[in-house]
C-alpha cells in the first residue's frame, strides 16, 4: 500500500512556473454527471465531467488536482478546479486563463493484481468538498494516444485555448462520489455517474 498526503503550501512561497508547453505524467480519475435545466439556476444545464488527477515525476511540476469541466466550441471549459501547488495555480492562471484556487488532497492507492482501488479525499479551508473511490484494471490495458483543448475567457473578454495532446492506458472504472452538499461543489451532491474511465500512467503534453 501507498499513502500519499498532499496539503496545500503557503502561498508566500515562490511563484515562478515553467513555460508552455507543460509536458506531464501521472495518474487521472473522471466521471461524467448530468446537470439538468433547472437543476442549479448558476450552472448551465449539460453533461459535467470531474477529475481528479496526481502530476508525477518527470513532470515540471508535480500535485493534486480536482477539477469540473464541460464541452464548449469543440474543447472543454474548466468551470472548477482546485491544485495544492502555487506554482501550477499561477501559471494555469496567467497561461492559459484556468481559474484554479488552492485545497488539500489526500490518496490512497493499493494494487492487487490487475485490480488498483483508490480513495480520494479533498477539502477547501477545512470543509470537505468530495470524497471518491474508484476501482479499475487500466494498468493492464494497451498504451492509446489521446488529443483535445481547453477554452477559457479572461474577464476581459479574451479567449484562451491550449491543446493537449498524449497517451494513456485508459479503461472504464467503477467510481463512487460523495459531494458534500454545503462544500464547493455541494450542486453536485446526490448526482449519480453517467460513466467513469481511468487513465494511467498518462503522458501528455499540454498547451
Amino acid at each position: 500500500m501507498t499513502v500519499q498526503w498532499i496539503s496545500a503550501p503557503n502561498t508566500t512561497d515562490d511563484v515562478s512556473y515553467p513555460a508552455a508547453p507543460w509536458n506531464m505524467t501521472g495518474q487521472l480519475w473522471l466521471s461524467l454527471f448530468k446537470v439538468r435545466a433547472g437543476d442549479h439556476p448558476d450552472r448551465e444545464p449539460g453533461v459535467y465531467g470531474v477529475a481528479l488527477v496526481k502530476y508525477e515525476d518527470p513532470s515540471p511540476l508535480t500535485y493534486g488536482e480536482l477539477l469540473v469541466a464541460r464541452p464548449v466550441n469543440k474543447a472543454v471549459n474548466i468551470t472548477d478546479i482546485w491544485v495544492d501547488s502555487v506554482p501550477s495555480m499561477h501559471g494555469g492562471r496567467d497561461l492559459w486563463a484556468i481559474p484554479k484556487d488552492l485545497c488539500d488532497f489526500s490518496v490512497t492507492s493499493t494494487t492487487n493484481g490487475p485490480i488498483t482501488r483508490t480513495l480520494w479525499t479533498t477539502e477547501l479551508d477545512g470543509v470537505p468538498i468530495a470524497t471518491a473511490s474508484f476501482t479499475d484494471i487500466s494498468r493492464a490495458v494497451p498504451r492509446l494516444p489521446f488529443k483535445g483543448s481547453t477554452w477559457q475567457q479572461r474577464e476581459s473578454g479574451e479567449e484562451v485555448t491550449a491543446a493537449l495532446v498524449g497517451s494513456s492506458k485508459a479503461a472504464p472504472c467503477r467510481a463512487r462520489w460523495d459531494f458534500n452538499p454545503d462544500g464547493a461543489l455541494g450542486w453536485l451532491a446526490g448526482k449519480r455517474t453517467i460513466a467513469s474511465f481511468r487513465q494511467a500512467d498518462f503522458t501528455m503534453s499540454f498547451g
